[in-house]
């Protein structure tokens, strides 16, 4: 038995989120029948990171293991060729038994795009999120420094979320704009359901001056949702990817620097 990593690139629009379900499309799903004819066999793969339907990856990870015998060149070009134009892989590699491409990873980052215009989105439709509004974003930043560290996010997750603790560490958090976009990127130790989306959609209320600069960090302390502004939209979200220790061996795209 044999266990493989895969780097998974998707556009996740048009399917109803990474986990296998019911209802179709998914992209658990989708990866999984492609480099399942590829083995011979049926694989079941485990991911870094689910992501919700609408929402992108740069580069998932999942592995499996298999009693096939293939070469990575073989992997990802026979997986490509049963996959639809919106999902790629983008590498395949053995790795040890001890690695798991959820428990693995160390760190995890996000990006968030949006288009800040007073007209609506046709190019970038499908992977930003258009604010007509005015955004201030340094006034965005200096509200949302103080998520930074180890904090109890409650006021930042779903309802729905399974997660046992609501502790997480963010290690990186920064709002930029050029041009029109205006982008968040963050990192840390793992998100919990809907916290990315959930930080984004109350940031924006500090970007529009609907709340002031320290309404964050009076969200972050009250431990409730319900206190938070609402989930920003899917299709603005790109799972960057997980990172790894060195040893695994994996890209340098998937490796901790």
């Amino acid at each position: 038995m044999t266990r493989i990593a895969f780097g998974i690139e998707y556009d996740g629009t048009d399917f109803l989120g990474w986990q296998s379900q019911t209802q179709q499309p998914t992209l658990q799903d989708t990866v999984s029948a492609a480099l399942s004819f590829v083995a011979g066999e049926k694989l079941t793969l485990v991911c870094a990171g689910r992501t919700d339907t609408g929402v992108h990856a740069r580069c998932q990870v999942v592995h499996c293991d298999t009693e096939a015998q293939r070469t990575a060149r073989a992997w990802v070009l026979g997986g490509n060729s049963r996959l639809p134009p919106a999902v790629c892989i983008r590498w395949a590699h053995v790795v040890d038994d001890a690695f798991h491409a959820r428990f693995s990873a160390q760190s995890r980052a996000y990006r968030y795009c949006i288009v800040n215009r007073p007209v609506r989105l046709a190019l970038e439709a499908r992977f930003a999120t258009w604010e007509r509004v005015p955004l201030d974003v340094a006034a965005m930043q200096s509200a949302c420094i103080v998520l930074l560290g180890t904090q109890d996010f409650s006021s930042f997750r779903t309802s729905a979320c399974q997660a046992r603790s609501p502790v997480r560490t963010i290690t990186a958090l920064d709002w930029h704009r050029d041009g029109e976009e205006v982008t968040l990127r963050i990192a840390g130790n793992g998100f919990l359901h809907h916290m990315v989306r959930n930080i984004v959609g109350s940031a924006l209320r500090v970007g529009r001056g609907d709340a002031g600069v320290a309404w964050i960090a009076e969200v972050l302390s009250a431990t409730d949702r319900n206190r938070a502004g609402p989930t920003a939209p899917p299709e603005g979200l790109l799972f960057e990817g997980p990172r790894y220790p060195a040893y695994f061996g994996l890209p340098a795209e998937s490796t901790l620097a």
